[in-house]
């Protein structure tokens, strides 16, 4: 898939059926997370690592964020963007919908949550 293209149900229940997948997913759900973090908690190779972030972030599954540590380092963390995935059968067809985080309205609350905070 190429593009950024979203996701349908038959893409993500593809992709949940590889078990690297959706351990990357549950990871990077908990936090944003390192390629060398995803490796370590996936008991995978760094290459696969990065081709399973590949494909999910192919299917906007998976965002990539750029850090920088205390020490100026440049970090690249993989954060899960894939929130909720419903699933129907009806009449011998499978339908359903696929729900991702909405970015700009997460940096929004965020930045008001902020706000709010200083204040």
């Amino acid at each position: 898939m190429d593009g950024g293209e979203s996701a349908s149900v038959a893409d993500v229940l593809q992709i949940l059926a590889d078990d690297y997948s959706r351990r990357i997913l549950l990871a990077a759900d908990e936090e944003p997370r390192t390629a060398k973090d995803l490796s370590d908690i996936c008991d995978a190779s760094l290459a696969t690592i990065y081709r399973r972030v590949s494909t999910l972030q192919d299917y906007e599954l998976v965002d990539e964020r750029s850090t920088v540590d205390d020490d100026g380092a440049h970090r690249r963390k993989y954060e899960t963007t894939l929130e909720a995935l419903h699933v129907e059968m009806d009449d011998g067809e499978l339908a359903g919908a696929v729900r991702t985080r909405d970015e700009l309205a997460d940096n929004f609350t965020d930045l008001w949550s902020n706000l709010r905070d200083r204040t």
